[in-house]
C-alpha cells in the first residue's frame, strides 16, 4: 500500500466558517507525516474527521485502503491508535491500572500492557499514581493507550505540546522509532517547525484550512536554495550588462540576486564588470532557510 491515508477535496464548515477547503492529503506507509502548520490551521479538525470525530462537509477519506463510512469506520478505527489534545487518565490510579481500564472498555488483552509500557519507556514507573507523572510521563501514558492493539497507523495531536525540553526529547525519540521498530506510519502535528523537522520523513503545511505543500521533507530543503547577491556602485548599469550576457538575475534591496552558480561563472561575472568599470563593493552568498520558506507560505501567523 503506497498511502496509508489519502483525503480527497476534504471540507468542514461550521456555519459560515470554513475551517478546512479541499485538502488532498497523501500520506506514505511506514513514514513519519509533520502535519505542520499555525494554531487554527485546521490541524486538530483534519485529524478528527480522519478519526470519524467530526463528520465532514464534503470530500472523501480513505484510511487503509479503505473509504471512511459509517459502516466499516469502526473496522477500520480497530487498525488506528491516536492521542488528540491532551490523555485522559484517573489520577488516584497506577499506569497500569489506567491501561487496564483501557483495555477493558475497547476489549483487548491485558498482556499487550507490557509490551506498550516497554515501548514508551514506564515499565519502572507503571505502579506510580499517575497523578504523581509528569507532563511527559502523561504523555507517554496516552501514547501506550494509542500503541495497544498494536495499530498500524499512530496519529498524535501536538504530542509535544507543554512539555520540557527533556521531555520533548523523549516524544521526539519515541516517534522516530517507530516506522522502522514496529512497523507503523505515524501522523503527527505540531505548529513547531523544529519538530517537525526533527522528527518527519514527509511533511505537510497547512494554513487557513488549504494545505500549501506536500512532500518529502528533503525536497523541503532543496526549495530552501541557496543564491548569491552583490552591491556595485552601479546596480542599473550591472543589472544591463548581466541581463544581456543571458545571466538572469533581479535587483532588490540595492542588490543584485543571482542564482547559485559555479565558481567560474562568478569570477566571470566580477571581471566582465570590472572590464565595464562597474565597481563590485560586496558580494554574499545567502542561503533561505526553512523558518523563511515555512513564514513566506504561512504569511508570518506561525510558531517557530
Amino acid at each position: 500500500m503506497e498511502y496509508i491515508i489519502t483525503t480527497n477535496s476534504l471540507c468542514k464548515t461550521y456555519s459560515n466558517t470554513t475551517s478546512v477547503k479541499n485538502l488532498d492529503l497523501k500520506i506514505p506507509s511506514k513514514a513519519i507525516y509533520g502535519f505542520l502548520g499555525p494554531n487554527g490551521a485546521g490541524k486538530s479538525t483534519t485529524l478528527k474527521m480522519l478519526l470519524g470525530l467530526v463528520k465532514p462537509s464534503s470530500g472523501k477519506i480513505c484510511i487503509l485502503g479503505n473509504e471512511m463510512n459509517s459502516k466499516n469506520r469502526i473496522s477500520i478505527l480497530n487498525k488506528v491508535g491516536a492521542l488528540i489534545e491532551s490523555p485522559s487518565y484517573y489520577a488516584h490510579l497506577t499506569g497500569k491500572e489506567n491501561l487496564d481500564i483501557f483495555c477493558a472498555l475497547r476489549r483487548l488483552n491485558k498482556s499487550e500492557i507490557p509490551r506498550v509500557l516497554e515501548i514508551v519507556r514506564l515499565e519502572n514507573q507503571q505502579n506510580k499514581k499517575t497523578g504523581q507523572y509528569s507532563l511527559g510521563m502523561k504523555q507517554r501514558l496516552g501514547i501506550a493507550c494509542a500503541l495497544l492493539g498494536n495499530p498500524e497507523l499512530l496519529i498524535l495531536d501536538e504530542p509535544t505540546n507543554g512539555l520540557d525540553p527533556a521531555g520533548i526529547q523523549e516524544i521526539r525519540e519515541l516517534v522516530r522509532s517507530l516506522p522502522s521498530q514496529y512497523g507503523m506510519t505515524v501522523l503527527v502535528s505540531s505548529h513547531l517547525l523544529s519538530e517537525i523537522e526533527q522528527m518527519a520523513t514527509d511533511v505537510g503545511i497547512i494554513n487557513s484550512g488549504k494545505l500549501l505543500f506536500q512532500d518529502k521533507l528533503e525536497i523541503l530543503h532543496q526549495k530552501c536554495k541557496s543564491h548569491l547577491r552583490f552591491r556595485t556602485l552601479n546596480n542599473d548599469s550591472a543589472l544591463k550588462l548581466l541581463n544581456s550576457k543571458n545571466i538572469s538575475c533581479t535587483l532588490s534591496d540595492d542588490f543584485i540576486l543571482l542564482p547559485k552558480l559555479e565558481d567560474m561563472k562568478v569570477a566571470a561575472c566580477t571581471a566582465m564588470l570590472h572590464e565595464h568599470k562597474i565597481p563590485i563593493v560586496r558580494i554574499e552568498e545567502m542561503q533561505k532557510n526553512l523558518e523563511d520558506f515555512f513564514l513566506d507560505l504561512t504569511g508570518g501567523a506561525v510558531s517557530l
